[in-house]
């Protein structure tokens, strides 16, 4: 028998999420198996802040992606060895047999796999479409991406370079403006937890911002909103400030902003995108093999360290893309 194991919620979240919250249990899988199926073994686990927004039912695995290697197989399209991405949450091995679950890992040459999970996979998915489809930004125009030292929000300020922007970002440490400013090249970064929001914002962009890509959500978004020049553009990604909230922010509406300055605001998922991922992950690699687009990566080792790496990511605690090494 090949023993999993897997983190399954046993009490539904109340607040941040807390140890408490989860119970490591193990699974007994068969020895055999049936034409067609494989076997998973995890190699690499996503944390992310969804993961808290959209939580499971009580008594259910932790959804989430992992890279996995198959390490016995029954499907000639997947022999032992082979990487792939699978949606099947906090578990060490899994048997599958559909290949609309199975999809290979691709296209990363000698990149770790683990960039599957990151800046080659959702997160930078999310960046590439969510940015270039909601904000159209163009050379020479204000960009602001809050939560910018994330896995997501790190990529799509320097895709905003790329594409001839001024990037301002905001992060929540001294250290990760540092990592901002010095080695991703944003032109203007603060720490929010030490700086007014309107303050940093008539400071870094006193002629207005022209593109907005929204990371924390709650009331700074509609002070934002309200710093936006005419035909302004917001991707509105996420709002981690809310997720452990009960109670939401219930600070000014924001729709005078969004009027007055007749932005266009829109709702991004990468996932809305996945048919086109392997253009958005072409230019991707392109941009980090000529050294364009740089990635930083917080790794946790042990899969039993999933939960404190999970919790961590509410806590500031992680730069870049937050994953689990089994």
């Amino acid at each position: 028998m090949v023993v999993c194991k897997k983190w399954v919620l046993c009490t539904a979240f109340i607040g941040p999420p807390e140890a408490s919250n989860f119970k490591l249990e193990t699974e007994e899988l068969p020895d055999q198996l049936k034409s067609g199926e494989v076997l998973c073994e995890a190699v690499y686990l996503s944390v992310d802040p969804y993961m808290r927004l959209f939580s499971v039912p009580v008594g259910s695995v932790l959804m989430g992606e992992q890279v996995a290697r198959v390490t016995k197989s029954e499907n000639p399209d997947y022999p032992v060895g082979t990487f792939v991405q699978i949606m099947v949450g906090w578990r060490t091995h899994t048997i599958l047999s559909d290949p609309s679950k199975l999809q290979k890992v691709v296209g990363t040459g000698d990149l770790p796999t683990s960039l599957a999970l990151g800046v080659l996979g959702m997160p930078g998915m999310t960046a590439y479409f969510g940015f270039l489809e909601a904000c159209r930004p163009k050379s020479g125009e204000i960009v602001y991406v809050n939560g910018a030292a994330g896995a997501v929000g790190s990529a799509v300020g320097q895709i905003a370079k790329i594409k001839g922007c001024t990037v301002i970002g905001s992060a929540g440490s001294d250290e990760k403006c540092k990592w901002l400013k010095d080695e991703l090249k944003f032109d203007a970064v603060f720490n929010y937890k030490n700086a007014s929001l309107e303050d940093a914002l008539k400071e870094h962009a006193p002629k207005g911002i022209d593109c907005f890509f929204d990371n924390v959500g709650g009331e700074d978004t509609t002070v934002v909103l309200k710093h936006m020049n005419k035909c302004g553009r917001a991707a509105i990604c996420g709002g981690i400030s809310q997720y452990n909230k009960d109670k939401k922010d219930k600070g000014e509406l924001p729709y005078s902003a969004i009027l007055i300055n007749l932005l266009h605001v829109e709702g991004i998922q990468g996932w809305h995108h996945v048919t086109r991922w392997p253009e958005g992950k072409a230019d991707m690699l392109q941009w980090i093999q000529e050294g364009k687009m740089k990635y930083k990566e917080s790794v946790t080792e042990g899969f039993e360290n999933t939960v404190p790496a999970f919790i961590g990511l509410f806590k500031g605690h992680n730069v870049g893309k937050a994953i689990v090494k089994i």
